[in-house]
């Protein structure tokens, strides 16, 4: 039996946004958190490397038996698409690593598919948050 194709969605689902909002918000101002979903909002995709994600973000790999990971697995395997991951540039320069405002678990499930395989992203920077 072959491997599954890797699908990504076009862009991030409408719940994803609303949930990057509420995460935001609780780091700055509502009006910061509405400008950097904004500036969301209007990225483009991009591909990068799940493994290099959670590097840059210094995040763990969760456990395969998470629920939303294994739920994004399932996905996986039938052939579903996955929204794009939602995240804000790290500053190297300040010590901010990635952020992840909403797909952790969409890039810990890649990770258990290929660590090396593309994510599809959107990525905004922190400054298109000050507002």
């Amino acid at each position: 039996m072959s491997k599954p194709k890797l699908e990504w969605a076009d862009k991030a689902d409408v719940e994803d946004f609303e949930g990057a909002t509420k995460f935001f918000s609780l780091l700055t101002s509502e009006p910061n958190a509405k400008a950097l979903v904004k500036s969301l909002r209007n990225a483009k995709v991009v591909e990068l490397a799940a493994k290099d994600l959670l590097r840059a973000a210094n995040l763990p790999l969760l456990p395969d038996s998470d629920s939303q990971v294994d739920a994004d697995l399932k996905r996986i395997d039938k052939g579903k698409p996955l929204p794009p991951v939602l995240l804000i540039r790290g500053d190297f320069s300040r010590g901010l690593p990635l952020t992840v405002a909403d797909g952790y678990h969409r890039i810990c499930a890649v990770c258990y598919f290929d660590e090396s395989a593309p994510v599809a992203c959107q990525i905004a920077d922190i400054g298109d948050g000050q507002r």
